[in-house]
């Protein structure tokens, strides 16, 4: 006979996973085949684990990031049926107002956890659930959040996820900063037709990591009633009681293909069969009947399952259509309309506020690095929930030296280095931003971030993705150009990657004072932000400036006309502005330096097109599909009969920047190559 004092409610179990299984059933059987789920992810065999793990959360910040096959978790820590069936119907009243996958979860604490925002992409949930684990032993450590202390994150994944980036990332921070987060590895032994043993070595990650550092591992059935309810409060308490963090994998069957499209004709009949015999509801039932629950008792939580599931379809059909007039709502935050979740504003904070008007205390210049670290130094006084990591940020101070002795003054909780990793810097900092924090992580050069490109992508929609729901407010401080000499990895710009990116605003100051506005800007936001510091811009004379104060913010998407002229405008922004400058002497041109190309200044540069009638575009970034191509595309759309000559760019050629000095000239736009476009546009 089963044991009743486990601490589980062994009742709620089963008739969570009978209603689980009765939607995946219906999806599969009635609401896919009609058309009315077109996308369509199953967890059956999956629900055993998923359950009994629910039941060990309930404190204030305990958390999980899943995945697409965490249906049988959401319900029980809160998801209504209704919901469940309204999302996969992309109904108006779904979890993500039908702009994302309908199991694609997110959901705000309803008493059990925070479920924070998954996304598509295999393994992008692990990064994301350590930046909260990390985040929450901040908030009991430093902010002293009594609701905080002995909370606990798990992080779901399948077989196939393992292979990939974001759990080794999340793996080395979980553990060499012993955060209280548990893996949990559903291994049903297939990545869509891949096998597990193409995966890791032997097939069995908990097997190979038996070694691993700081980690408690714990191996057995997700389908036994009994050893999955032994393994998971074993786990649960170990992470819970502050011993480090833990891996848990499970083993079970995939009864289902891995969605609606797949056939699994990869797999043999006697593969089917055998996984149709480890059914987790079959033995549940066995578990529990008779002895925890009577034959009768289990028939009735059957006919309920069948009739909330019904009940639940009705509700969800009527539900309406979302209004296509919105579509292009949350992309950015909306003040009158804050998220439930992230930030300063989801934690019912106000933003700190600002000035437009530039106060010097001092009328000496500073550089560019000086600007940046007193803006750092500042805002880290002011604000507790800040904080500034990256590799070699904290004791080195950065390889720019725009974080030196900021470690030293506050602590290495607030200003640390990172591993190697910048899927794991970005994802971290998208958990703590989710977790109520205001994390500015530094990409060191502009192409590190490269591995990071699918954690940054999904940053920026993940307001949109979940209907303002959530919103993770990050600032990535990136430094990127030229300098006195290039290389294809430490001088690419590529600023256009992110201008075209959903949900980013995107800073490209030119001097100090614009790099201290926008960047104290961006760190009292509510937007996700790129911050470029341009390598020729951090110690250049001409970039130096009076430090503008404190208090001095520089609203995004404002252009500063640097002189007027009535015979050419010329548009550009970062090191390119000083040559713009020096090539315009003794033109009559007005020149306007954009400082941040998303949002843009349109208004600004279409009144002195209008004046000037000839435009010309300068910038670092390659010419073919850069920046400068959308800057002409608005004006020729919206200021065509105004021109009286053509749009002219003058740009880089399709290359990376060379090492080699005189062919790095020969490649980046030049005083005389900007000075002869300008005559010969002015002359046209």
């Amino acid at each position: 006979m089963p044991q009743t004092d486990d601490g589980f409610d062994w009742r709620e179990v089963a008739r969570l996973a009978l209603i689980s299984r009765r939607l995946d059933e219906l999806e599969e059987e009635t609401l896919v085949p009609n058309g009315q789920v077109t996308y369509q992810f199953s967890a059956r065999g999956h629900e055993l684990g998923q359950l009994l793990l629910a039941q060990r959360l309930g404190r204030r910040y305990d958390a999980a990031g899943v995945y697409y096959r965490s249906r049988p978790f959401m319900l029980a820590v809160g998801l209504t049926p209704e919901e469940a069936l309204a999302a996969d119907m992309a109904r108006a009243d779904g979890i993500s107002g039908g702009r994302d996958v309908g199991v694609v979860f997110n959901l705000p604490w309803r008493g059990r956890a925070t479920v924070l925002p998954a996304s598509g992409d295999v393994g992008s949930q692990y990064t994301p659930a350590a930046g909260w684990a990390q985040a929450i032993r901040y908030r009991a450590d430093v902010l002293g959040d009594a609701e905080a202390d002995g909370c606990i994150t798990l992080a779901f994944g399948g077989d196939g996820s393992v292979a990939g980036s974001g759990f080794w990332a999340a793996l080395n921070m979980a553990t060499t900063l012993s955060l209280p987060l548990l893996f949990v590895i559903e291994d049903n032994g297939y990545a869509i037709s891949v096998a597990g043993t193409q995966q890791v070595p032997g097939g069995n990650i908990a097997r190979n990591l038996a070694s691993y550092g700081n980690l408690a591992v714990w191996d057995g059935s997700g389908t036994d009633p009994a050893e999955t309810a032994a393994h998971v409060a074993a786990a649960t308490d170990h992470v819970r009681g502050g011993q480090g963090p833990g891996l848990l994998r499970l083993t079970m069957p995939r009864l289902s293909g891995h969605s609606s499209v797949d056939n699994q004709a990869y797999k043999s009949a006697v593969v089917l069969e055998a996984e149709r015999a480890r059914d987790p509801l079959v033995a549940l039932e066995t578990f529990l009947v008779p002895g925890v629950l009577s034959p009768a008792d289990w028939q009735a939580l059957r006919v309920e399952a069948d009739e909330v599931v019904a009940r639940a379809c009705v509700v969800a059909q009527a539900r309406p259509e979302p209004m296509t007039a919105e579509v292009t709502r949350f992309v950015f935050s909306e003040p009158d309309t804050p998220q439930a979740v992230g930030g300063l504003v989801g934690e019912g904070l106000p933003l700190p506020a600002g000035s437009d008007t530039p106060v010097p205390d001092d009328p000496r210049r500073i550089n560019f690095v000086d600007a940046v670290r007193r803006v750092l130094e500042s805002e880290l006084e002011r604000n507790p929930r800040l904080l500034c990591f990256g590799e070699d940020v904290g004791v080195k101070g950065g390889v720019h030296a725009a974080t030196l002795g900021l470690q030293k003054r506050f602590g290495e909780r607030r200003v640390f280095d990172t591993s190697l990793s910048e899927e794991g810097i970005i994802g971290r900092a998208v958990g703590m931003a989710l977790a109520g924090l205001v994390p500015v992580p530094e990409i060191q050069f502009r192409k590190y971030a490269d591995p990071a490109t699918e954690q940054l992508h999904n940053c920026g929609t993940l307001r949109w993705r979940t209907h303002n729901t959530f919103a993770a407010p990050i600032i990535v401080r990136m430094p990127g150009g030229f300098r006195k000499i290039g290389d294809p990895w430490h001088s690419v710009t590529s600023e256009i990657d992110f201008a075209h990116a959903v949900g980013w605003k995107v800073a490209f100051p030119s001097n100090a004072a614009d790099g201290a506005g926008l960047l104290r800007a961006a760190l009292r936001g509510n937007d996700p932000v790129i911050f470029f510091e341009h390598r020729a811009v951090l110690d250049a004379a001409w970039s130096r400036r009076p430090y503008p104060g404190d208090d001095y913010e520089l609203p995004f998407g404002r252009g500063a006309v640097l002189s007027e002229g009535d015979d050419l405008t010329v548009v550009t922004w970062g090191a390119m502005v000083e040559r713009c400058a020096e090539a315009a002497a003794g033109l009559d041109v007005t020149l306007i330096d954009l400082r941040t190309i998303q949002p843009w200044d349109k208004e600004l540069v279409l009144e002195a097109v209008r004046q000037t009638a000839k435009l010309l575009i300068v910038h670092e970034d390659v010419r073919f599909g850069g920046f400068g191509a959308e800057i002409a595309a608005t004006v020729a759309d919206e200021a065509f009969m105004d021109l009286d000559g053509p749009i002219r760019r003058v740009a880089a050629p399709q290359v990376p920047v060379p090492f080699n000095v005189n062919l790095m000239d020969a490649m980046l736009p030049t005083v005389a190559d900007i000075r002869a476009a300008m005559e010969a546009l002015i002359a046209f």
